[in-house]
């Protein structure tokens, strides 16, 4: 198969789809893969280091399109791009669409095969493709709200942890799946006074046993997190619906309820946002002001370590886009039901539920697309 990976064009995104270790992985079975020149700058892997794995390289992201079967990326299509595609091209990227029906119509008008790496799923319900991510976004937020509470970018002027005689900041994590956790990890590691809430009891549970002590866990009912939103120093919204939009868990009202200068970080913004006042920022000018809470709503937090996050994601997506190298999309989502679960497009047509009913739209099963019984 002809697969290819270009320079993402997203605002301060520096990773890449394939890095020249995974190009060498699949030209190493006979596959071509075609590069756009300076695709790995992000991440400090040269042209040069790509054409000893055994890629050849193209001028321009046209010129990669033009050629290949398969697109490996990172982040979601830019419009550019979206013009790009063909009708049978296969796509194989972070898609987000819930909240984008511009992309969706796009990605539908193209005729192209999307299959978005956050809606894979595996044995247990997890998101593999999606699980590496969050982990860095996770420690990421914890480390963006310290910086925005600092007077100078408009907080409070508290220091997270505190110093002897000085309580630590208080900082409230919306959420306990992999993002929650690892934002959870980092506040308490910085010595602030945490409390994680989530709906689920097993979450809860695992969190407890996991912190002990060191952090406070809560059931998300509204009275609770009001209570806490309006206490807090710092605030990491970190929830999410598989596929469909975050559900707005701190209202405008509920600003007015939290001290000035406090700090709201979410790492939801790429699902719409899980703050009624969030808006999506990057990392050039990652916050804004609104009722004098701060806001930090960069939407490719990852990207920020965009070497360390290249490889952790690399090392998750590469089986697949062998997989599908190796048998074509059709016979390696037919073989393989998790990673059914992340069509999410296919020649014109919508093809996962969530983003359907986000849209108001039809949709289309996989099992449908690929001639198998609901079941499979």
């Amino acid at each position: 198969m002809i697969i290819g990976t270009v320079r993402e064009i997203k605002s301060q995104e520096d990773r890449v789809g394939l890095a020249p270790e995974s190009v060498g992985e699949l030209t190493a079975r006979g596959h071509t893969v075609l590069v756009e020149a300076g695709a790995g700058t992000g991440i400090d892997a040269a042209d040069e280091a790509y054409l000893a794995a055994g890629a050849e390289i193209r001028d321009s992201a046209s010129a990669v399109f033009d050629e290949v079967e398969l697109i490996v990326k990172v982040k979601e299509p830019q419009p550019q791009e979206r013009a790009m595609l063909r009708d049978g091209q296969v796509l194989f990227t972070y898609l987000h669409l819930a909240p984008d029906p511009e992309q969706t119509r796009d990605l539908m008008q193209s005729g192209a095969t999307c299959i978005a790496y956050e809606t894979v799923t595996d044995d247990t319900g997890g998101l593999p493709l999606l699980k590496p991510m969050s982990q860095v976004a996770g420690r990421l937020s914890a480390q963006a709200g310290a910086t925005a509470l600092q007077k100078v970018h408009g907080g409070r002027g508290v220091l997270l942890g505190g110093v002897p005689g000085v309580m630590p900041a208080k900082v409230t994590i919306l959420g306990g799946g992999v993002v929650g956790f690892h934002a959870a990890q980092m506040a308490v590691g910085l010595g602030a006074e945490v409390t994680i809430v989530d709906r689920s009891p097993a979450v809860l549970e695992r969190l407890a046993t996991h912190f002990e002590n060191r952090a406070h866990t809560s059931f998300a009912s509204q009275a609770t997190v009001e209570r806490l939103v309006a206490q807090s120093d710092l605030v990491i919204g970190a929830v999410l619906i598989p596929g469909a939009s975050a559900p707005k868990m701190v209202t405008r009202e509920m600003l007015g309820t939290m001290q000035k200068g406090a700090v709201l970080v979410d790492v939801a913004i790429d699902q719409g946002g899980c703050f009624e006042t969030s808006r999506a920022t990057s990392h050039a000018d990652p916050t804004y002001i609104v009722d004098d809470i701060v806001h930090y709503c960069v939407a490719n937090m990852p990207g920020g370590v965009a070497r360390t996050s290249t490889f952790a994601l690399n090392a998750v997506t590469l089986p697949h886009v062998i997989n599908i190298a190796e048998r074509g999309w059709e016979e390696a989502l037919r073989a393989d039901r998790h990673l059914r679960r992340g069509l999410n497009v296919w020649r014109g047509e919508i093809t996962c539920e969530p983003v359907a009913k986000e849209l108001g739209e039809s949709w289309t099963s996989p099992e449908k697309v690929l001639s198998l019984g609901e079941g499979a």
